[in-house]
C-alpha cells in the first residue's frame, strides 16, 4: 500500500469514526474534524457512499444561506461490535450497529474476577456463545471491546490486577479464544470517554468523570482529550488517603477513600444497620438473591429509604471532599457523577456539594459544575464499543 493509499485509509477511518460519535454532519463537518481538504473528503465520502458504509440523509435545515448536504452511516450497514462492561462480580455484553443501535439485549454472566482462580476461559466462552446466540455471523463483527477495573494498561492489552493469563497478553488471549480483534481498557477511563462523546462532557474541555460503582472511579479529561499520565495509570482517585475508618481496602492499604465511597460497602453497611435492628425496606429486598445486594440498595435510595439515604449521604459527603481535592489540584470546568452509583440520582448531590462548600476555596470551587449522568449504567457499553471504532479500518 502506497502511502497516500494509508493515508486515504486513515482517513475513512476518521470520517466514520466522527459520524458514529455526531450521527450526521455536512461535508464542512467532517472536513474540519478531520483537518483534511474539502474536495479530499468529497472524495472519500463519495467512495463510502458508493461501497454502502455512509448515506446522504437530506439537506440541512435553513439558516439564510446554501443547505449543506448532510451525510451518516447507513443503517442497514451490517456491522457490528461486541462490546462488554466488566465489573468485579458481573459481566454485561452487548452487540451494537455502527448506528450504535443496540441490536441484542444486554446478557449477563455472574462471574467473580476478584477470585485467584477466576477463569479467562469462562468469558471467553460466554462472549462466543453470546454471539452464537445472536445470530450474527462473525465475519460482520468488526471485532471486541472490553472495559474493566483494575491496573488496565491498554496500549499493552494487560490487566496487571485481574485475569492473568501464562504466555500472553489478556488482550491476545482473548482474541485468539474469539478469533476476533479484542482491545481492553480501564472501566473508570472508558466511562470518561462515553461521557466525553455522547454524555454530559461533550465539547468540554477539561472535566473528571466519577465513576461510582462497586469502587469509586475516576477518569479525567484534560484538553478535550482523555489524560492517562505517564504509565496509563492516571486517575486513581479511590485511593486518595481520605478515609478514617481504619477499614482495608482491596489494594492491601488502610485510609483509601473507597472503603467509604463505593457501592460495595454502603450495601455492606445497609445490611449491617439492619442485621442491628434497623427498620428499611431493604429487608424484604435483600432476601431477594437474584439481584445484588448494592442493586437494592439503589432501589431503596430510589424510593427515598430513610436508611439507605442516610448511608448514600455519608458516603457521598465523603466523596466531595475527594472532588474537593481534585478541584483545588487541577481546576475542572466539570465534573460528571457517572457509572452505577449514578442511578441515586438527586440524592447524590446536596451532600457533595455541602463537602465541596466546606472544603474548597470558594473562589475556585464556583467554576466547576457537578453535573449527573444521563448514560448510567449504558456508558461503559457505550465506550466498550467506541474502543473498536477507535481501532478499525474500514
Amino acid at each position: 500500500m502506497s502511502i497516500i493509499e494509508e493515508k486515504n485509509q486513515r482517513l475513512r477511518a476518521d470520517i466514520i469514526k466522527h459520524l458514529y460519535y455526531k450521527k450526521v454532519l455536512s461535508l464542512t463537518d467532517l472536513s474540519k474534524l478531520t483537518k483534511k481538504s474539502l474536495p479530499l473528503v468529497t472524495s472519500i465520502v463519495n467512495s463510502l457512499v458508493s461501497e454502502g458504509y455512509v448515506m446522504e440523509q437530506g439537506l440541512a435545515p435553513s439558516t439564510g444561506g446554501r443547505r449543506p448536504l448532510m451525510f451518516l452511516i447507513n443503517p442497514d450497514l451490517k456491522k457490528y461490535i461486541v462490546a462488554i462492561a466488566m465489573d468485579q462480580l458481573v459481566t454485561r455484553l452487548s452487540i451494537y450497529d455502527l448506528s450504535r443501535r443496540m441490536i441484542i439485549p444486554v446478557q449477563m454472566l455472574s462471574f467473580d474476577m476478584t477470585e485467584p482462580d477466576s477463569d479467562v476461559n469462562v468469558l471467553a466462552d460466554f462472549i462466543n456463545q453470546s454471539i452464537t446466540d445472536s445470530g450474527i455471523d462473525k465475519a460482520d463483527i468488526l471485532g471486541v471491546g472490553m472495559g474493566m477495573p483494575g491496573f488496565v494498561n491498554a496500549e499493552e492489552g494487560v490487566n496487571h490486577s485481574y485475569l492473568k493469563v501464562k504466555n500472553a497478553t489478556l488482550k491476545k488471549y482473548i482474541s485468539k479464544e474469539l478469533g476476533l480483534p479484542v482491545f481492553i481498557d480501564n472501566d473508570s477511563s472508558l466511562i470518561a470517554l462515553a461521557e466525553l462523546n455522547f454524555g454530559e462532557a461533550i465539547d468540554l474541555k477539561d472535566v473528571m468523570v466519577v465513576n461510582i460503582g462497586w469502587g469509586t472511579g475516576l477518569g479525567m479529561i484534560m484538553n478535550g482529550e482523555l489524560y492517562r499520565g505517564s504509565g496509563g495509570y492516571a486517575g486513581e482517585f479511590s485511593h486518595i488517603p481520605l478515609s478514617s475508618s481504619g477499614n482495608l481496602c482491596s489494594c492491601g492499604r488502610k485510609g483509601c477513600l473507597e472503603v467509604d465511597t463505593s457501592l460495595l460497602v454502603m450495601a455492606d453497611k445497609a445490611e449491617k444497620a439492619i442485621a442491628e435492628g434497623a427498620e428499611s425496606s431493604m429487608q424484604e429486598l435483600f432476601k431477594d438473591k437474584a439481584k445484588h445486594p448494592s442493586d437494592h440498595f439503589l432501589q431503596a435510595v430510589g424510593q427515598q429509604d430513610p436508611v439507605a439515604i442516610s448511608i448514600l449521604t455519608k458516603a457521598s459527603f465523603q466523596l466531595g471532599k475527594g472532588l474537593a481535592t481534585l478541584i483545588h489540584i487541577l481546576n475542572p470546568e466539570c465534573i460528571v457523577l457517572s457509572g452505577r452509583g449514578a442511578k441515586a440520582g438527586k440524592m447524590l448531590l446536596p451532600p457533595i456539594q455541602q463537602a465541596i462548600n466546606e472544603f474548597c476555596i470558594p473562589r475556585i470551587a464556583e467554576q466547576t459544575n457537578i453535573k449527573l449522568s444521563t448514560l448510567t449504567d449504558e456508558a461503559e457499553l457505550l465506550a466498550a464499543a467506541s474502543l473498536m471504532i477507535e481501532h478499525s479500518q474500514f
